[in-house]
């Protein structure tokens, strides 16, 4: 069987860990979009860690032949899109607001180490995130701009929006082909496959560990205080057009309240909803 494409290979190799994510029981509450404005700032942070790390890596490896067929970061890098999100959702003084949980320093960490001292196996993590981000990450963008009400002009969804790609399938094509051409004897080939799935094992501890910071309420996010300056934003933006009625704005914000629950178990299972769905509908997709 190893004689067949790598990609095709890294697809059958992470299979089990796909299900298991696809038939978590919380996935359709995410589907119905309950989805809480505080459990997506948490996954925003989180990718923005992950995805500097990894193109931090790639930009060390991007001439090493090892990776260099698969260099698109004109396509696919995510990282000032993430800072573009970043700053919509916590404001000017972001960076100093998001959280690191352990188990997203310890992906942090994992990438580092590959890029400096195993680069054959960075496509193995760029693979998994990216054709991910590309196939089901555009379901999640629409589900999460209705549930949380995000202006359909993009703002706080960067992440999902390739603009480099015109075309989702015909590039994740070329993709899959610049990958199955990469010289790697058997050995190599069989370290890539153990990455792929280390890889999809790093992403579902940092989404238990983001699951459990919301169950306790931590996370640097005040919830409330941070949705209460998410809905200023948004109504500072309004009164550029005029301001609302005071029926409207009271609609606008009861419709925020009602979108992002209050009780902690409610959080925590929505939470497990929302990032279990990430990781099945964006990679399994893939």
């Amino acid at each position: 069987s190893m004689s067949k494409d790598l990609s095709e290979l890294m697809k059958e190799a992470t299979k089990e860990v796909h299900e298991q994510a696809e038939n978590t029981p919380f996935m359709s509450n995410f589907q119905k979009g309950q989805v809480s404005l505080h459990e997506f700032k948490l996954v925003t942070a989180s990718l923005y860690f992950i995805y500097s790390a990894l193109e931090e890596e790639i930009e060390r490896n991007k001439d090493n032949p090892v990776y260099a067929p698969v260099y698109f970061p004109a396509e696919l890098h995510r990282k000032a899109a993430l800072e573009e999100d970043l700053q919509y959702f916590y404001g000017s003084n972001w960076r100093k607001e998001i959280p690191c949980p352990e188990a997203t320093q310890k992906y942090v960490d994992r990438l580092h180490y590959v890029g400096k001292n195993h680069p054959e196996l960075l496509v193995a993590h760029a693979y998994t995130r990216y054709l991910g981000d590309l196939s089901g990450g555009q379901v999640l963008k629409k589900i999460a701009q209705k549930a949380l009400q995000l202006p359909s002009t993009g703002e706080g969804l960067a992440f999902f929006t390739f603009d480099g790609v015109s075309n989702a399938t015909k590039f994740k094509q070329l993709y899959r082909s610049r990958m199955n051409a990469l010289e790697m004897d058997l050995a190599t080939k069989k370290r890539v496959l153990e990455e792929a799935k280390k890889a999809f094992l790093l992403n579902i501890q940092v989404f238990e560990a983001l699951q459990e910071l919301v169950s306790k309420g931590q996370g640097n996010g005040h919830p409330a205080q941070s949705k209460a300056e998410l809905r200023k934003r948004n109504t500072d933006k309004s009164y550029e057009h005029g301001p609302a009625t005071g029926k409207e704005s009271e609609r606008t914000n009861r419709r925020h309240t009602d979108i992002i629950p209050t009780t902690p178990l409610v959080r925590w299972i929505l939470a497990l909803s929302f990032l279990a769905t990430t990781v099945a509908v964006g990679l399994f997709a893939m």
